[in-house]
């Protein structure tokens, strides 16, 4: 069970850096420009902020013992229903941002594919805990 909640953890300590990462390269003869989620969040879509606010959540609870031992349904709810509700806003930001050109270059780095990877990790990390849990001795 220790495994699972430090799986949780470390993902979510994870996409908080990833966030803070360039996830969109554009290039345009010869000039580059990245941008990070902070960036997107900022200029674009204010929905992207819950993606560093849900994993701070998941940290709380993730670092709070009262809950891990009490509530540890909580905890799961939490960390199942954050990583999915992360990894959907990332690759929503993917698709509707009008960034995707043929004319102007525009790459998603490997930050923004492990951001999101790390989103999954998050909920498979807290159903994984779940399963421990509730496993009868």
């Amino acid at each position: 069970m220790e495994n699972a909640r430090r799986t949780t953890l470390g993902a979510a300590i994870f996409v908080l850096i990833c966030f803070f990462l360039p996830w969109v390269q554009v290039s345009c003869l010869g000039v580059r420009d990245s941008e990070s989620g902070f960036g997107l969040a900022r200029s674009g879509d204010h929905s992207l902020w819950l993606v560093p606010i849900l994993m701070i959540v998941v940290l709380m609870l993730c670092l709070t013992r009262v809950v891990r031992e009490r509530a540890p349904w909580l905890f799961s709810l939490v960390g199942i229903s954050s990583g999915l509700i992360s990894a959907w806003l990332i690759y929503r930001e993917r698709t509707s941002s009008g960034l995707s050109s043929k004319l102007i270059p525009t790459f998603w780095t490997m930050w923004y594919w492990l951001g999101m990877i790390a989103s999954l990790i998050v909920t498979s990390g807290a159903y994984w805990f779940y399963k421990r849990r509730i496993r009868a001795p």
